[in-house]
């Protein structure tokens, strides 16, 4: 029964992590896999929600209801009230990701271009930790309040194209992955 419910790409890693295990039930192998695939994607939704509301709410509202010489100001201030969740559901997203694909042997699907996803997944969140914890507070926040005080219509325009294109790069990755861990590829037709 349980077999079934295994996508046909995991199977293997499941085989081999069956046998490292030895002597345990495959239902007690499967049940850290499901809280951590639970943990993973509820931390994807509340990460890339977080940048979808932005992107298509925040950004605009904005937009609409502030000068352009206010809105980096406005933005910055609602924004960091954001930085927390986005940083911790990052750190949760990866470390359950890389929980998932060491405890599966996943190991070998970085290999395929059939599991483009995977490394959609791993590219997707080395780009937001690099912003979230290296780019933004080392420089990024300095560079576009000074940015922003000298032209803050491009400066603006600037920062929603980027969430966009986050956006994007995020939703891309998120289709891909419910797909590919079903056993089908958006690419394969």
């Amino acid at each position: 029964m349980i077999q079934r419910l295994i996508p046909r790409g995991a199977r293997r890693g499941v085989a081999a992590l069956g046998q490292r295990a030895g002597a345990m039930d495959l239902a007690d192998i499967m049940t850290d896999i499901a809280i951590a695939r639970v943990l993973h994607v509820l931390a994807v939704v509340l990460w890339i929600g977080g940048v979808g509301m932005v992107t298509t709410v925040l950004l605009p509202a904005i937009r609409r209801s502030y000068p352009a010489e206010q809105r980096f100001q406005v933005f910055h201030a609602m924004e960091s009230r954001f930085a927390w969740q986005a940083r911790v559901t990052t750190l949760i997203s990866g470390a359950s990701g890389f929980y998932m694909a060491w405890r599966l042997d996943a190991w070998d699907r970085f290999q395929s271009a059939g599991f483009w996803w995977m490394h959609a997944m791993v590219l997707t969140w080395l780009v937001f930790t690099a912003i979230l914890f290296v780019i933004e507070p080392l420089f990024l926040e300095r560079f576009l309040a000074r940015r922003a005080a000298a032209v803050p219509e491009a400066t603006y325009r600037r920062i929603e194209w980027l969430h966009r294109l986050l956006l994007i790069l995020s939703l891309l990755t998120i289709a891909g992955a419910v797909a590919g861990s079903m056993g089908a590829n958006l690419f394969d037709w």
